[in-house]
């Protein structure tokens, strides 16, 4: 999945600034002027990490996020806001469930970095889901084994670190290499 986010700020110049700044990076950057549209966007485009202004008519950052955080919970979310209120932080912070808050003006390092930094977090958290599937359908498949053939799952070791199989014969496990090595060589 190509590394996409989606800038939102009703004032174009901030748009463009925050392009020029991610100019360089390896983005696909997407845009908005308002939460309704970028909401729409997402609807459409897998986004990774949101970057959004507090203050925009129709819709609040934090207003925004809080949705993006209900229906696109995987979505890093980042405020960027020239009214820095301890009341919007708390808004965003406890609606949104961002990632960071930044004022403007930001640093374009620090910034570039925190968007860096929100994208390993998605993909990490992405690997993570995948390999917690695969568990758990591994820790399914295990279940029906043992339920199939009870005990399967077992395993003794004696003193010196070799399997014990209790409940196989000698001449049974003769059986079964000699029917291992037929079928191997």
């Amino acid at each position: 999945m190509e590394d996409s986010i989606l800038l939102v700020d009703d004032e174009p110049n901030i748009i463009s600034s925050l392009k020029r700044v991610l100019m360089d990076e390896p983005y696909r950057v997407y845009s908005a002027g308002n939460g309704a549209d970028a909401l729409d966007i997402l609807k459409e485009q897998r986004i990774k990490v949101v970057v959004s202004d507090e203050r925009m008519p129709g819709m609040s950052g934090s207003e925004f996020l809080s949705v993006v955080r209900n229906r696109f919970p995987m979505v890093v979310r980042i405020v960027l806001t020239g009214h820095a209120s301890i009341e919007a932080a708390m808004n965003a912070v406890n609606n949104g469930e961002i990632y960071r808050f930044f004022t403007k003006p930001w640093r374009d390092v620090e910034l570039k970095l925190s968007i860096r930094s929100a994208i390993e977090k998605y993909d990490l958290e992405a690997e993570n889901r995948r390999l917690l599937s695969i568990v758990r359908t591994q820790a399914l498949e295990l279940k029906l084994l043992e339920k199939r053939y009870p005990n399967i799952t077992k395993i003794e070791r004696d003193d010196d670190g070799n399997l014990v199989l209790p409940d196989i014969s000698e001449e049974d496990l003769s059986a079964i290499v000699a029917q291992c090595e037929k079928e191997f060589t």
